[in-house]
């Protein structure tokens, strides 16, 4: 049993709302929009102890720049004093779709 799995799950929605606008700092280089705003990001859980997951998702399976986007991730969490380790957790299901941009995503995209 991994030691993620013995943390305890803590709610401090402060917290998300800073690590969502940290997140929001990360471009995806294909689409040049942040990971929210595409609606990549699926969860974000923390942990006692400061450790703060991340479920996700890519546009595609194969996406070229997955360990960049993984990288950035976790360069913005590491700059928030309360997170002291991070992980990107990749969610296939349910699949990404435009469906998920928000309507900046969208305007921006010309759709």
């Amino acid at each position: 049993m991994s030691a993620e799995k013995d943390l305890k799950l803590i709610e401090d929605q402060s917290l998300k709302t800073h690590v969502l606008e940290k997140l929001a700092s990360v471009i995806d280089p294909e689409l040049g929009i942040d990971i929210v705003n595409i609606g990549l990001v699926y969860k974000v859980q923390l942990f006692e102890g400061g450790f703060c997951e991340i479920q996700m998702t890519l546009t595609t399976m194969d996406c070229p720049f997955a360990e960049t986007i993984e990288a950035e991730v976790k360069e913005a969490l590491a700059e928030i004093p309360q997170i002291r380790t991070s992980r990107v957790k990749y969610i296939w299901y349910p699949a990404w779709n435009p469906e998920r941009m928000s309507r900046y995503a969208r305007i921006a995209l010309g759709m």
